[in-house]
């Protein structure tokens, strides 16, 4: 790729005299490394995918794809429920930021659109995901087999406090608006990861808070009812929505000793990262919807 683009820009940037002599523009040997360095970034930017077969808890198949993109210091996962939904995890390494995206099929029989989109949007917890260069590195051997994770992290309930203004969002990461544009009323926060964030360096709660709107039952004495516990369609209440990941990779492996190449080249001993370790997590969030229509599955 790099040596034909090579070619094409010499070609580009050569005249003829009228002496039928070859002549080079002013600064084209600087115009090509340019080109050429540019050509080598967007290269070294690509993102790298993978794709893994995953058996889940009820003994599924589920095709999970993962990519990074070390350029964006990002990794995103995404694979598609038996029923349906959609489930899509993006982390935002240098933000701190983690976002699950579910796109739910709606019951049309029960009055419902063809779907709805939930964005949750929480601080990422350093280490319970590896990083974006670490993924760009993995290979898979064999990528037919099917995976299991190695640890099972349980669950993890959330309790969203509010919306976030996704014209707002880009103080929070600049990856929540686009990922989430189809959720415009329906990205959730919490207050505590928001006082989390504004320790980050340039950070400041009063910006984070300014992208934030509370859910009405933040300045009501007493909070709306479960879903599950509402029968009238129309009226408010909490719903509840649980997000599993059935495999990931949530850190990295080191050996004792040294590897074979390292044998060979008579370095010294130690330890070495010789391979991934792989979870399985789920993650229950609790948050206000206007109507109980908004969250049929709570029943």
């Amino acid at each position: 790729m790099v040596n034909s683009t090579i070619g094409v820009l010499n070609m580009a940037i050569m005249r003829r005299s009228s002496a039928g002599k070859s002549i080079w523009w002013s600064g084209g040997w600087k115009f090509v490394m340019g080109c050429l360095w540019c050509v080598l970034l967007i290269v070294n930017l690509a993102a790298t995918q993978l794709i893994i077969n995953v058996q889940n808890q009820g003994g599924e198949i589920v095709q999970e794809t993962i990519t990074s993109s070390v350029g964006d210091d990002t990794c995103s996962l995404e694979f598609q429920r038996s029923d349906g939904t959609l489930v899509t995890k993006l982390i935002d390494f240098k933000s701190e930021v983690q976002v699950l995206k579910a796109l739910v099929l709606g019951e049309e029989e029960r009055g419902q659109s063809q779907y709805q989109v939930m964005c949750f949007v929480t601080k990422f917890q350093k280490g319970d995901f590896i990083t974006a260069d670490a993924m760009a590195k993995l290979r898979q051997k064999n990528p037919s087999t099917i995976r299991t994770p190695e640890e099972d992290r349980g669950r993890e309930n959330y309790t969203m406090t509010g919306w976030i203004l996704l014209d707002r969002a880009t103080p929070i990461s600049r990856h929540v608006a686009p990922l989430c544009a189809e959720a415009q009323e329906s990205t959730y926060v919490r207050d505590v990861d928001l006082k989390a964030w504004a320790e980050l360096p340039g950070s400041s709660i009063s910006i984070l808070e300014s992208a934030v709107k509370l859910f009405p039952s933040a300045n009501s004495v007493t909070e709306p009812s479960r879903c599950s516990d509402v029968s009238a369609i129309w009226a408010p209440c909490i719903c509840t929505l649980e997000l599993c990941i059935g495999w990931y990779p949530c850190g990295l492996k080191y050996c004792k000793g040294r590897p074979e190449s390292a044998l060979q080249n008579g370095a010294a001993g130690g330890s070495y990262r010789c391979g991934i370790k792989t979870c399985r997590k789920c993650h229950q969030y609790s948050y206000y919807v206007r109507e109980k229509q908004q969250c049929l599955w709570d029943e």
